[in-house]
């Protein structure tokens, strides 16, 4: 569990990212799912865009995102999601 001052700098470090997914309409599939897992593996900290023609909400798609990737749900900030995840490389924190 994310501490709120680890949440701020994370959530700082993460303005400088793009989005690497966009999820609509299709909402969160099994690929997307395989994707940000693998992305949270090598990066640590993600960043997604849910664009308008999503039929869940940015909070609930970063929520069940967090619950299947096994990571910690950071901000949402529209339609931008963040998510983080220790990496299994060494167990130290890259990102914070």
């Amino acid at each position: 569990m994310l501490t709120s001052k680890e949440r701020k700098l994370l959530e700082s470090k993460a303005n400088a990212l793009e989005p690497i997914f966009q999820i609509g309409k299709g909402g969160v599939t099994e690929n997307l799912v395989k994707s940000v897992a693998e992305a949270l593996k090598s990066r640590e900290l993600v960043k997604l865009h849910v664009l308008n023609n999503a039929e869940a909400e940015p909070r609930a798609i970063l929520t069940e995102l967090a619950e299947k990737t096994a990571s910690e749900p950071v901000a949402v900030r529209g339609g931008k999601l963040i998510l983080y995840k220790l990496s299994d490389k060494d167990g130290i924190k890259h990102v914070l």
